[in-house]
């Protein structure tokens, strides 16, 4: 009865965790035991750092191509659900452009066209802007060739993508103009003369730019929103979209729920994220399909946990049936070596994380890892995390829990386990 009642005084959780603990830093009686713990917490270290570089890497990734949207992308893009264009001379466009948080309200026209320079010739969407887009976005920054201009003050001008540069053969400044072309939307077509049913203008490209991004670079030409409504046969007020960029320091989801009650139903307002939605969601779901891939290994890998704690209960035998003697029940002695295989969990993790994010950080100072030459950028771009190591954590103590519950099930009472 005395000794039932010093288990039952220690029976706690702190009484487990101290002789696990004991247990997975003492030496035991067979050396391969420490061999295997060692090997086991290795392999969910050497899982738990794979998993914190491959998520840090897709992380890199994505805000590497977030970076360079924002380049072309507003903040927020206003566009019509039902139809294609709009007029902004309204009492609501209005009470938005008052908004302390919009520092830039741009005007857009938006369409497809035919480009003619020289004997070559392509499709392509011709983005008629207001003069406010230089400003909205950092268009500045992606300038491959010549410089930003729509209107010089004599002649108007173009900026292209530099993939329609290199289709048409075109460079900035150069003499002969490029030519324009859009169906006429307001008269019917002339099948003895069909070239009287398209509009006509002609620009001279003043810059290129490179988004890299193919969807921008090998299909857009800019030019001014003026130039684009005579083209396409828009009154002055209409538009197909109006871009916004948002002041400094304020709450832009805030910002973009305010909008929406101020437009109401019949408008749609797409944050930076939801204007490249389907693009972003491939990334998340490369990534976490990339995240399971690992888990699977890393499960396999948390696999030498249940080979090191079946060995360690063989080998803490008497210390089993000493405990029970001293009156420990089966509960607790199933608790004892769960908590051995999570400390053997933990250790690794902790072990791996840190190596992991150690590893990420320098990369991501110095670029140690390249690339190699017609990449983006010259070295892999990484991101870490803390939320991404807090899972990279969870999951492996979650393996490691499924890991030692399955031989510690097996602990058998006393007459049994003295067969």
């Amino acid at each position: 009865m005395q000794n039932g009642s010093i288990i039952s005084k220690f029976s706690g959780l702190s009484f487990s965790f101290r002789i696990a603990r004991r247990y997975l830093f003492s030496k035991k009686s067979h050396n391969a035991i420490n061999i295997i713990s060692g090997i086991s917490a290795a392999g969910v270290g050497v899982g738990a750092m794979a998993l914190v570089c491959v998520l840090s890497v897709f992380n890199g990734f994505g805000s590497l191509i977030s970076d360079m949207f924002s380049s072309f992308d507003p903040d927020l893009k206003i566009s019509v659900i039902q139809g294609k264009t709009f007029d902004v001379n309204t009492k609501e466009f209005n009470a938005l452009r008052k908004m302390k948080s919009v520092a830039y309200f741009t005007e857009v026209v938006e369409e497809n066209a035919l480009l003619r320079f020289k004997n070559k010739q392509m499709p392509a969407t011709v983005k008629g802007v207001s003069n406010d887009f230089e400003k909205m976005t950092r268009i500045d920054s992606i300038m491959y060739d010549g410089k930003f201009i729509l209107y010089d003050g004599a002649f108007q001008r173009s900026v292209l993508g530099v993939g329609v540069a290199s289709i048409l053969g075109l460079g900035a400044h150069f003499i002969d103009p490029l030519y324009i072309y859009a169906p006429k939307r307001t008269s019917e077509i002339n099948l003895l003369r069909p070239e009287n049913s398209f509009n006509q203008v002609g620009t001279f490209v003043s810059g290129i730019f490179s988004v890299k991004q193919l969807q921008y670079d090998d299909h857009y030409v800019l030019i001014s929103i003026g130039l684009a409504r005579d083209l396409f046969e828009y009154e002055k007020s209409t538009v197909t979209s109006v871009e916004l960029k948002l002041a400094k320091g304020v709450d832009k989801d805030e910002v973009q729920k305010k909008i929406k009650t101020l437009l109401g139903n019949k408008f749609q307002v797409k944050n930076r994220y939801e204007q490249q939605e389907s693009f972003f969601k491939i990334m998340k779901i490369e990534k976490w399909i990339t995240y399971l891939i690992l888990c699977f290994i890393l499960l396999i890998a948390s696999f030498n946990i249940i080979g090191s704690l079946s060995m360690l209960i063989i080998d803490k035998k008497a210390d089993i049936e000493t405990l029970r003697s001293l009156g420990a029940n089966n509960q607790l002695i199933k608790r004892i070596f769960l908590f051995e295989g999570w400390m053997i969990s933990a250790v690794g993790a902790i072990v791996g994380i840190a190596i992991g994010a150690g590893m990420c950080l320098v990369q991501e100072h110095f670029g140690i890892l390249k690339l190699g030459s017609g990449y983006v950028v010259d070295a892999y771009p990484v991101v870490t995390n803390p939320i991404d190591m807090l899972l990279v954590f969870i999951t492996v103590i979650s393996m490691g829990f499924l890991a030692a519950y399955y031989p510690v099930r097996y602990i058998r009472t006393k007459e049994n386990l003295s067969d």
